[in-house]
């Protein structure tokens, strides 16, 4: 009997091998299927960003404006406006507006009350006239700056490409495209632009954008421009004062 003993270690020793091989080759497995996915998320990192920036720089240029006017909300505006031409310059005396835990401060007219807006971070609209309105939008990037993204000039041709897109854009022309310096050397891009739509008519589109702390800050300021009732030069001065004062603090 104690012959039998030594004939059954061999086969159980071979048997707790061949257990341990499998578990070995699970323990490889995973080091190889790691290395190689790194490449790819980085890749869709760095779309991402620039997907990001295409779809937030659209935003000015619909979200901000509230939905098309009633009867009785477009005739209120035409009742306003034919009050007179004045008290639209008049009531666009500016005021310092910032929002420290965001970042950002510009100047926007006082009598245009703050109005929550999905998707909006800020909203300013003319009272009586919403589809004159300067709207802010805040979102994170992946950028240090929007040089890295492209040239003013490259980044107002693709905000024109995304209007021209929309169902309710009969026209959309570039007038300018620039940068600037902003607080601690940031760079601003300014762009304006004409958009004639369903929505709202004619109107004339200032808009600004930066990025700062790895987020991108869009400003937008739209005012009617229409054919019989152009933008005149008081109003215009003014609304570039809006425009050149957006910065981070």
């Amino acid at each position: 009997m104690s012959l039998v003993c030594p004939r059954c270690g061999p086969p159980l020793a071979l048997a707790d091998r061949h257990r341990r091989r499998p578990h070995r080759a699970r323990a490889v497995a995973p080091k190889c299927e790691a290395s190689p996915s790194h490449p790819p998320l980085l890749t869709r990192r760095t779309v991402s960003a620039a997907t990001l920036l295409l779809s937030a720089l659209p935003f000015p240029a619909s979200s901000p404006q509230l939905p098309v006017a009633s009867a009785s909300e477009a005739a209120a505006e035409e009742e306003a406006e034919a009050q007179g031409e004045s008290g639209v310059t008049e009531g666009l005396e500016l005021e310092r507006y910032t929002d420290q835990e965001q970042g950002f401060t510009l100047l926007k007219p006082t009598s245009w009350p703050k109005v929550e807006k999905a998707g909006a971070t800020a909203l300013f609209q003319q009272e009586g006239k919403g589809s004159n309105n300067i709207g802010v939008v805040v979102n994170p990037v992946r950028l240090n700056s929007l040089t890295e993204f492209g040239t003013p000039q490259f980044v107002a041709d693709r905000l024109l490409q995304a209007e021209k897109k929309k169902e309710s854009t009969k026209s959309a022309e570039v007038i300018s495209a620039g940068e600037r310096s902003g607080h601690g050397g940031l760079t601003v891009y300014e762009i304006e632009y004409t958009l004639d739509s369903t929505r709202g008519g004619m109107k004339r589109i200032f808009s600004a954008a930066f990025v700062a702390s790895r987020k991108l800050y869009l400003l937008n300021i739209a005012y009617s421009d229409a054919l019989e009732k152009p933008l005149d030069s008081q109003t215009r001065t003014v609304l570039e004062q809006v425009l050149h004062s957006f910065d981070s603090v």
